[in-house]
């Protein structure tokens, strides 16, 4: 088994050792901007959730958001592999980056699955673990998916953004190595970034809407259109675009914004989605 890939952000987004991040992931749920309570410890007996949008900032600002999503998955049967589909912020990642390796984290290492990469390499999507370094969507999620899923099996995926038909290709990949399998799909995104809470709330609605109505055509050209500084869009429209043709329900969970957590001018704005099957 190859090296795990290290933490990157740890005692900057979240804590750096195992008993404080796992008290800051419970505040989160606990939080009254989130679920106010800790998941529940009875599962569902079969599996409704197919998808999940969640942000990736600091768990101090976006944790309560994130928790609304996972206190969900939480409750549903655990999926057999989960797929987080990442933004590349620095630009500097192929299309679309996969990770073959396991991921540490202060509570542990999450390993891989290397059936679903070896599904997924194909066309534009390749293994590419430089691309994985300092990039923090992905990583933020593990903890919270570490503390909910008893045996959690992870696959990264880092996306860069790209014209809407290069997002659709890698889409197509997706779609054909998640079809009928039990693959949880997880999509990491932040909305308005650094605008006044009012404006947050108003472009954010705006995206919101389209991915709730799983219309990733129209979530691509609202965010472009409007200007939108949605850090996750291509993955967002990634997973929308590779289950299109399931028969999935969307709603929004929440939504929220860092100056919640704190008093600021200009704030980053944070929403949860879940879609749903019926169960299997």
């Amino acid at each position: 088994m190859s090296e795990p890939r290290p933490p990157a952000v740890a005692g900057a987004f979240y804590p750096d050792e195992g008993a404080a991040l796992a008290k800051a992931v419970e505040e989160a749920f606990l939080s009254p901007r989130g679920p106010g309570r800790l998941p529940v410890h009875r599962r569902a007996a079969s599996r409704s959730i197919r998808a999940i949008v969640v942000p990736h900032a600091g768990y101090v600002y976006s944790g309560p958001i994130a928790a609304l999503a996972y206190s969900a998955v939480a409750a549903d049967a655990p999926a057999a592999a989960i797929l987080v589909l990442g933004v590349d912020h620095s630009g500097l990642g192929p299309a679309a980056a996969l990770s073959n390796r396991p991921w540490l984290t202060p509570l542990g290492t999450v390993p891989g699955d290397p059936q679903l990469v070896e599904r997924l390499t194909r066309g534009p999507v390749v293994v590419e673990e430089r691309a994985h370094r300092t990039e923090h969507s992905i990583e933020v999620q593990l903890p919270f998916i570490q503390y909910t899923e008893p045996k959690p099996v992870v696959v990264p995926l880092q996306i860069r953004t790209e014209s809407f038909e290069g997002l659709d290709e890698i889409a197509k990949v997706v779609r054909d190595a998640v079809k009928d399998r039990d693959v949880l799909l997880v999509a990491s995104t932040d909305f308005s970034h650094y605008v006044p809470a009012a404006t947050a709330k108003r472009l954010d609605a705006l995206a919101l809407d389209r991915i709730v109505a799983r219309d990733a055509p129209g979530l691509y050209d609202t965010v472009r259109r409007h200007d939108i500084s949605m850090c996750g869009l291509a993955p967002t429209t990634v997973m929308l675009r590779a289950l299109a043709d399931e028969p999935l329900t969307a709603r929004q969970l929440g939504w929220g914004h860092s100056g919640e957590a704190e008093p600021m001018t200009d704030v980053v704005g944070y929403g949860a989605v879940v879609l749903e099957g019926t169960p299997t």
